[in-house]
C-alpha cells in the first residue's frame, strides 16, 4: 500500500479549508480579495519573524481565515 507524504496530506486539508472558505462566501472573488490581502499583509508584518519558512504567507491566511470560520470564538472584535 502506498503512503501518502506529508505535504500532499497538507496540500489536500489546504485545499479543503480553501473550498470551505469559499462555500461560506457570499462572493468568491471578494473572499480571494481577502485571503490575497491577509497574505500580503502577514507578509509584511512578519518579514523579520522566519517562523515557518515552508508556509507561504497565502497557505497561512487561508488557514488562519477557516480557523476563523470554524472557530468564531478567537477572533477579538
Amino acid at each position: 500500500m502506498l503512503k501518502r507524504s506529508k505535504f500532499e496530506t497538507t496540500q489536500s486539508q489546504i485545499m479543503h479549508r480553501a473550498e470551505e472558505l469559499i462555500d461560506a462566501a457570499s462572493n468568491r472573488y471578494r473572499i480571494t480579495v481577502q485571503v490575497a490581502n491577509r497574505a500580503k499583509r502577514r507578509r509584511y508584518e512578519d518579514f523579520d519573524n522566519v517562523d515557518d519558512p515552508m508556509m507561504k504567507p497565502v497557505i497561512r491566511a487561508i488557514i488562519e481565515m477557516s480557523d476563523e470560520l470554524t472557530q468564531p470564538e478567537i477572533i477579538g472584535e
